[in-house]
């Protein structure tokens, strides 16, 4: 299915008459996107591995996931002055670069503070290129397509999910903890190559001069914050039950810590496969009323992890698959819907903006979590977990309301193939506008509106 979403881009060329091959850019930027999550899920295998390496603790080895995130938060956040100023590619090579080194300092860390410096700078870069990696894909895909784009580039989380965890096992099993590391500088030196080669020069939108003033349109925009503050509640719903997970399913549902690969597998397979069709959703179907399908859903299957009794290995792996696939679809429609919103001349400094949010976000809900959870010192079980679904499912409802204000505020926002402000188009994308207006499968009024909206 995601080879299908491929399919159907076509080429197209930027304002300035160069040509772009629509899906070998999504594919590099999809790969860049992988690259980055594996590296930050490739720790959750290693984690007893490397306390016994370098003699630490629990607390120790969640400050070396911890710090990634954290990293990620402050640069995206000083990131937001200059991105826009910048040439799109050029930052991303720039970053990418300094995430591979980075990853490649991991692997060769000889001690735990200097891991755990190396873990902080590969969060910076990556987490940095991410947002830019999100960017591109709204400044080069036009509307009508930019949901199956953005499928295309989260195909990269199931796939991580699916290889991740699994090969990590693998390797450190087989060799020693260096080898993922190793493994992933092989891959980021592979991708940056064709990087290099192939994805389009997208040049600053915004002036050079005055970044104070970039940022405080950015952060004081009444559209921009109605995003962030939707951002900061989608990532509270799935931030605040996934981290406990695992441990769960050990401590309450009784699940063998070896047989732990194969949550992560089937709900990344499934979620793999479900991803493209989110996606095709998301271009044909108001955003707002996907939010809140997919919500409604995903909170069934929060209750049920979160209350999971002792079961067997089948009903846990039903339910995790179910809560991971559900909880996946809702970041679709919503990312696109806050992509949309977005000017392109904001794009670049709102999306580093948005992704430090979204990594402060995850990391306050994460401790919010660990308050509400303690460990019953008879039984073992984690006591409180369901206190968490309850927390999760009150934000998943949070998210639809806020979901719906941003769409009372930027309209074109939620809409299937609407937009706002200047988008590089190609030609492919201008006869597929006119196919549609001879079908009938936009208002022109609508688009009329919008379009106007947009130039103002």
């Amino acid at each position: 299915m995601v080879l299908s979403l491929f399919m159907s881009f076509t080429p197209a060329t930027l304002p300035n008459g160069k040509p772009i091959n629509e899906r070998l850019t999504l594919f590099v930027l999809a790969a860049v996107q992988f690259t980055h999550i594996l590296d930050f899920m490739i720790m959750q295998p290693l984690g007893s591995r490397l306390m016994v390496v370098f003699s630490i603790t629990p607390g120790q080895f969640t400050r070396l996931v911890a710090v990634y995130g954290l990293a990620a938060a402050v640069t995206g956040f000083l990131a937001g002055f200059v991105l826009d100023r910048v040439n799109r590619k050029h930052a991303l090579l720039t970053l990418y670069g300094g995430f591979a080194l980075s990853t490649l300092c991991c692997a060769l860390a000889p001690t735990y503070w200097a891991l755990l410096a190396a873990r902080c700078a590969a969060g910076a870069f990556g987490g940095v290129a991410s947002s830019v990696v999100v960017a591109m894909v709204g400044d080069i895909i036009p509307p009508e397509r930019r949901g199956r784009a953005m499928a295309i580039v989260g195909a990269a989380f199931p796939l991580a999910s699916i290889m991740g965890i699994p090969l990590g096992l693998k390797l450190t099993g087989a060799f020693e903890w260096h080898a993922p590391f190793f493994m992933l500088v092989g891959l980021s030196a592979i991708v940056f190559g064709v990087g290099a080669k192939t994805l389009p020069s997208i040049q600053a939108f915004a002036p050079a001069s005055n970044p104070w003033g970039q940022m405080r349109d950015i952060v004081t925009h009444p559209v921009h914050r109605r995003c962030f503050v939707l951002t900061v509640s989608l990532v509270f719903g799935g931030a605040s039950v996934i981290p406990l997970m695992a441990p769960a399913m050990v401590a309450n549902a009784g699940i063998p810590e070896e047989d732990l690969f194969l949550i992560y597998l089937c709900g990344g397979a499934v979620t793999f496969m479900t991803t493209p069709l989110i996606g095709r959703w998301t271009d044909r179907y108001d955003k707002v009323r996907l939010i809140g399908i997919f919500s409604a859903i995903a909170i069934c299957a929060v209750v049920l992890l979160t209350n999971l009794p002792r079961v067997s290995l089948v009903p846990a792996l039903m339910a995790a698959t179910f809560f991971t696939t559900t909880m996946s679809s809702r970041f679709g429609p919503t990312m696109a819907m806050i992509a949309n919103a977005v000017e392109a001349r904001y794009r670049g400094g709102f999306m580093s903006v948005n992704a430090a949010v979204q990594q402060a976000g995850g990391g306050i809900a994460t401790m919010l979590a660990g308050l509400l959870v303690s460990s019953d010192p008879e039984t073992g079980r984690l006591v409180g977990y369901s206190y968490v679904g309850i927390m999760s499912v009150f934000f998943m409802g949070v998210t639809y309301l806020l979901a719906r204000r941003l769409a009372s505020a930027a309209p074109w926002a939620a809409r299937p193939g609407q937009h706002k402000g200047p988008v590089v188009m190609g030609a492919g994308t201008l006869m597929n506008r006119l196919a549609s207006a001879t079908e009938g499968r936009s208002a022109v009024a609508n688009k009329n509106a919008d379009d106007a909206g947009g130039r103002s």
